[in-house]
């Protein structure tokens, strides 16, 4: 059992009996549990209860009877009915949630501990599982970004190498270098999450009263010379950063990693719905991009020089999983940000939401038409976005959509696209060469598996 501050003096009693033999002239006899108070028993000789203070007495392990029981196999005996606890306060200020154990974490149920969304690489919206094209420069696995300074570098897909995981953990995401780069002076390559400014506003960055917090995360590399230093860096977007570095011992091993950083009283920090504060894993940064390693400086770093570059290595690997940025001195157990699977998925809608065909003939959306030719739907978004979205992805056919009407359904001769909204809905555009009746409800309909529609409003 865990306990906040120190253990308390306790008697930790199970239900039992204790049996004796009465000899006739034996008043002592010696208890198996150490009891506090007569009332934490009940005494019977020859089957009559006994009464307390009267007939026996109570000290530690020891009861001893007024009147010697008479002789008698098992003709005494103690049963253990409740137990006395001594409560203590904890003195202030030495309860803090790294001090309790895993299971009382737990049992707690504090949300929100882990401010990284999706740190345990669960959902990928984007791609389900899919490898990026070495082309990208944008956001990957759920509130995961890949940056390369010159595209082609590297690819990122979710479970990369279908390698087992941590303990604990079902998925990862994995870097895969595509060439073996020579980093400039001005380059970078990285994955990073931007935490929203009111996910860490409780931080009080950039005051006197800024908190301390600890980053623990599991990464596994592979195609370098090992023990190898990679870098990372904390960063308000621009003009505060805190470089680090940490070390994977061996290749094809998985380790997990912790780095705490003293919160900046430097700085502004945003505590609104922009950017809070941006964590980096560097996987090759050159020289004028990094920064000395474990001070806070006022300036745009995102990486460190005396890191290795993953990029550099054609076929290099780099794995990371269990990503975790708390309050605190210590790394504690991982949580995610939800604390379970639906409001995870939840808190990765805030910023991307994907509505994704299964099939063909999905309708998906209720409108309608606004002359022969165009349609309009609505749709609501499962979460309040971090704000209006201002664009619609979709397939780039049109014909992996159509409208549903009541003389039929008709396939549009344009994409959709997006017409206006708010954070909780988006109006969507569509174009058919003809078949609608102005006025009329239809819905809107996926013609095919690939298609989908999609809505941003990432950091």
């Amino acid at each position: 059992m865990a306990y906040l501050g120190n253990t308390p003096t306790t008697q930790n009693f199970v239900s039992g009996t204790d049996y004796f033999n009465g000899t006739g002239s034996q008043t002592a006899f010696t208890l198996t549990r150490t009891v506090n108070s007569v009332n934490d028993i009940q005494a019977v000789v020859n089957n009559v209860v006994q009464v307390p203070n009267d007939a026996y007495t109570i000290s530690g392990t020891t009861i001893t009877f007024t009147s010697a029981p008479s002789a008698g196999t098992n003709n005494v005996y103690v049963r253990y009915l409740s137990t006395t606890t001594q409560a203590i306060t904890p003195s202030q200020n030495t309860v803090s949630w790294s001090t309790l154990d895993a299971n009382t974490q737990q049992d707690l149920g504090i949300s929100f501990k882990n401010r990284i969304i999706n740190g345990a690489m669960t959902f990928d919206q984007r791609n389900a599982g899919a490898a990026t094209a070495n082309t990208i420069s944008g956001y990957t696995l759920d509130r995961w970004q890949a940056v390369q300074t010159t595209t082609g570098k590297l690819v990122v897909q979710q479970n990369a190498g279908a390698v087992t995981p941590p303990a604990g953990f079902t998925n990862y995401l994995g870097i895969t270098s595509q060439s073996a780069y020579s980093i400039g002076a001005g380059d970078f390559y990285a994955i990073l999450q931007s935490i929203e400014g009111y996910n860490l506003a409780d931080l009080n960055w950039g005051s006197a009263n800024a908190k301390t917090i600890t980053i623990s995360f599991w990464v596994r590399s592979s195609g370098l010379t090992y023990p190898a230093t990679f870098g990372g860096v904390l960063n308000n977007g621009g003009t505060r950063s805190y470089p680090f570095t940490y070390t994977i011992s061996s290749a094809n091993t998985w380790e997990q990693k912790s780095i705490t950083v003293a919160g900046d009283q430097s700085g502004t920090w945003n505590a609104t719905n922009g950017t809070g504060v941006q964590l980096w894993f560097g996987l090759g940064v050159g020289s004028t991009n990094a920064g000395p390693v474990g001070a806070w400086a006022s300036a745009n770093y995102v990486g460190v020089s005396s890191a290795v570059s993953v990029v550099g290595t054609n076929g290099a690997t780099f794995y990371i999983t269990g990503v975790q940025f708390e309050v605190g001195t210590q790394a504690t157990t991982f949580t995610t940000a939800g604390g379970s699977y639906g409001a995870e998925l939840a808190l990765c809608q805030r910023y991307y939401y994907k509505f994704k065909s299964t099939g063909s003939g999905v309708d998906y959306a209720l409108g309608y038409a606004l002359s022969s030719t165009g349609f309009r739907d609505i749709t609501a978004f499962p979460v309040t976005m971090r704000t209006v979205p201002s664009s619609l992805e979709q397939t780039g056919t049109a014909s992996d959509y159509s409208i549903r009407a009541p003389a039929g359904t008709v396939t549009c001769s344009a994409v959709p696209f997006y017409y206006g909204g708010t954070a909780n809905v988006a109006l969507t555009e569509y174009t058919v060469s003809s078949g609608l009746t102005t006025g009329q409800g239809s819905s809107s309909r996926f013609a095919n598996s690939n298609a989908y529609v999609a809505w941003s409003a990432e950091l």
